[in-house]
């Protein structure tokens, strides 16, 4: 029996150019690369050599706050470039890959008769384990931690993102495996969220929480779910793990192999025929954008989708946890008198001189303009009419911009996550990086507090 959740604050926001679900096979790529960025808080220790060759699901690098925590490479080939910053800090590997792909076997693994110790050391060793996010934080989970229970959200409200009903169609084995796992790993609940409408292949699985969501962006998002279903207090711990790093994690269980596959949603106007590709994590987003064409030259290539994706260079990589790539037109062009003339071609959350109210199902062709520049905070009221968690956004994000943790904490930093506030961001009149900020706040409360 599901539970339901219907969420009434927020905003869609539709976009011209979401994918058609049919799935063609991306071109292979020559280079894969892993950016460490998309590791937040991981201090990377390398176990290989510029130079070596390597096995898909072989480990590259480890935590080096947590030994057994290993990184592992998405294919078999040679590691051709380790890119380092400033003090010589490790940005992005790449790897040369094999025509004919080899993997380190682990072999199957009965996790129905294994501890939770057990079932660790597993998805540690194979690689799976970054997967598994927590919060607070927002970072890779703690493998010491027990959380008091574990959340997948397959319910997506973001704009243009890639939609998981489709993309784990004919998947129902790994997923169940993967659940069945994790389950050992906490004491609570799994908690699974679906659409109230789709016909997701996670709704007929066993060992779950069932819970059915309706209402607008950002309903889809899992720290909505979790503000309420069961809210996270200090010192307690939750677990999160999207759909398609299920199939990932089934798969490692199932067969022993590290199969870094995904469906990736590849959207936007800027793309001509925008549509669903089958890849590998790491692959070169050329291989699949110029596939579909693009409609022009300036336009952004988005790793993920429009609200909490990063800007990316049309030859740059897909990203560890993303499964959506959006191409929209460049807005490096400026209105006369845009700020003093009635709007028809934009969404806004106010009825201020625009009229997207009027036509809440109309698609729009935005762009990347930001109209307007960075100036200091308003106070609208407009944060809490998009914001469903009982938490005032406003003076959360000024707690954490003055780096005050006693009011960080009581205004409720430990529940949320920067894409909690990629809405609130979007509508903001004052321009303020809502989601650098709340990263901020996040990783000052981490190193003073833990």
């Amino acid at each position: 029996m599901s539970k339901d959740i219907r969420i009434k604050k927020g905003l869609n926001i539709n976009l011209v150019g979401a994918a058609e679900q049919t799935i063609s096979k991306a071109v292979l790529s020559n280079v894969y690369a892993l950016n460490l960025n998309d590791f937040h808080g991981i201090t990377p220790k390398m176990l290989v050599k510029e130079g070596a060759e390597v096995k898909a699901g072989e480990a590259l690098f480890y935590n080096k706050n947590y030994e057994d925590m290993q990184f592992v490479s998405p294919v078999s080939g040679e590691l051709i470039e380790i890119e380092r910053g400033a003090r010589r800090r490790i940005l992005t590997l790449k790897i040369l890959a094999d025509k004919e792909q080899q993997h380190v076997e682990h072999g199957s693994f009965d996790a129905a008769n294994a501890s939770s110790a057990e079932i660790k050391a597993f998805l540690l060793k194979g690689g799976c384990w970054p997967f598994v996010k927590q919060r607070p934080y927002d970072i890779v989970a703690n493998p010491d931690a027990t959380p008091k229970a574990i959340f997948v959200s397959a319910y997506v409200t973001a704009p243009l993102a890639a939609n998981p009903d489709f993309a784990l169609q004919g998947k129902e084995k790994e997923l169940q495996a993967a659940l069945s796992a994790l389950g050992k790993l906490t004491p609570g609940k799994v908690h699974v969220s679906v659409g109230k409408t789709s016909n997701s292949p996670l709704a007929s699985l066993a060992g779950i929480e069932l819970h059915k969501v309706s209402g607008p962006h950002p309903a889809g998002l899992v720290g909505t779910q979790i503000n309420k279903i069961d809210p996270i207090n200090k010192g307690e711990v939750v677990w999160t793990v999207s759909p398609q790093d299920l199939v990932i994690i089934g798969e490692l269980l199932l067969t022993g192999k590290f199969n870094a596959e995904r469906v990736v949603a590849l959207a936007g106007s800027s793309v001509k025929a925008p549509k669903y590709y089958k890849t590998k994590i790491g692959t070169e987003i050329a291989t699949f954008l110029y596939a579909s064409g693009v409609n022009g030259e300036n336009f952004r290539v988005i790793n993920g989708d429009v609200l909490t994706g990063s800007k990316s260079s049309q030859d740059g990589y897909l990203g560890f946890y993303n499964n959506t790539v959006t191409a929209i037109p460049e807005g490096d062009d400026y209105e006369f008198f845009g700020w003093n003339k009635p709007i028809f071609n934009k969404v806004s959350s106010t009825r201020a001189l625009t009229f997207s109210w009027l036509q809440p199902k109309k698609k729009y062709d935005l762009t990347t303009n930001t109209n307007g520049e960075h100036r200091a905070f308003v106070v609208t009221g407009q944060y809490e009419s998009v914001f469903p968690m009982d938490i005032f956004p406003m003076q959360l994000l000024k707690a954490c911009m003055v780096k005050d943790l006693d009011e960080m904490e009581q205004l409720g930093l430990y529940e949320v996550a920067p894409e909690d506030f990629s809405l609130t961001e979007f509508i903001c009149i004052s321009k303020q990086p809502h989601q650098q900020i709340i990263r901020e706040g996040l990783d000052l409360l981490y190193q003073e507090i833990g």
